[in-house]
């Protein structure tokens, strides 16, 4: 009996327990990391395959779920690129304060945004391209995305105030912020689009940055000018 009742013991307590472990890992995967995982697969199949190519199905599929889950976290195909785009502005906020961190305040941080702007498109172009209006039908559904894109003007825009001055005006601020937007954004999509003649990574490097330093030595003595300052 008690070697019955020690076998039992040894071979059927391991077996409930797996069971167990993985019915709470399964409720946990679902109710807490579910949407956030088919966020990670979505990303990646966009890189792969377009923002026009994605579907709930594909999505579902690389999550490793059932094809009726990615309904339970988003309202439609549309929802969930907007979430994507979403998470793509935070990362790009993030990339930004950081290369603000490690460049010397003034012209060389102007210059070191810009350049990791560009790092940041050519790293992941169909996440960039969607994040700038490929693939949703009505952005203005999603607000939370323009105010993600709002707050990845943070770090250029600080960066500007240190470079021109905190007496600067804000209308020449603001023009000179979007200036330097349309530049490294322009630069950004010639790269993607390859319209730009093609030289080699390091002479394409070189080139975009000679133009963001030239952009940044324009700016210099601008800082008290008001637009429609007639003046030479």
């Amino acid at each position: 009996m008690n070697s019955v009742n020690m076998k039992a013991k040894a071979h059927g307590t391991p077996k409930r327990a797996p069971a167990r472990k993985a019915a709470v890992s399964a409720r946990g995967y679902h109710h807490g990391d579910l949407r956030s995982a088919l966020v990670a697969a979505a990303a990646a199949l966009l890189e792969r395959d377009g923002a026009e190519a994605l579907s709930f199905r594909a999505v579902a599929r690389a999550a490793g779920v059932s094809q009726a889950a990615p309904y339970n976290h988003f309202s439609g195909r549309d929802d969930l690129l907007a979430t994507v785009a979403e998470a793509g502005f935070r990362a790009l906020q993030a990339s930004q304060t950081a290369a603000a961190e490690q460049a010397p305040p003034g012209r060389q941080r102007v210059i070191s945004l810009g350049m990791d702007y560009l790092a940041f498109a050519t790293a992941r172009p169909q996440l960039f391209r969607l994040m700038f209006g490929v693939g949703v039908a009505n952005w203005c559904a999603y607000p939370a995305v323009a105010d993600a894109k709002h707050l990845t003007f943070g770090p250029f825009r600080a960066a500007l105030v240190d470079y021109l001055g905190a007496e600067t005006p804000p209308a020449t601020l603001d023009a000179a912020a979007h200036a330097g937007w349309a530049l490294v954004h322009g630069l950004s999509m010639l790269r993607l689009d390859g319209s730009l003649a093609a030289r080699g990574k390091a002479d394409d490097l070189q080139r975009e940055h000679a133009a963001l330093e030239l952009f940044a030595t324009s700016l210099a003595g601008i800082g008290t000018m008001r637009l429609g300052d007639k003046s030479d």
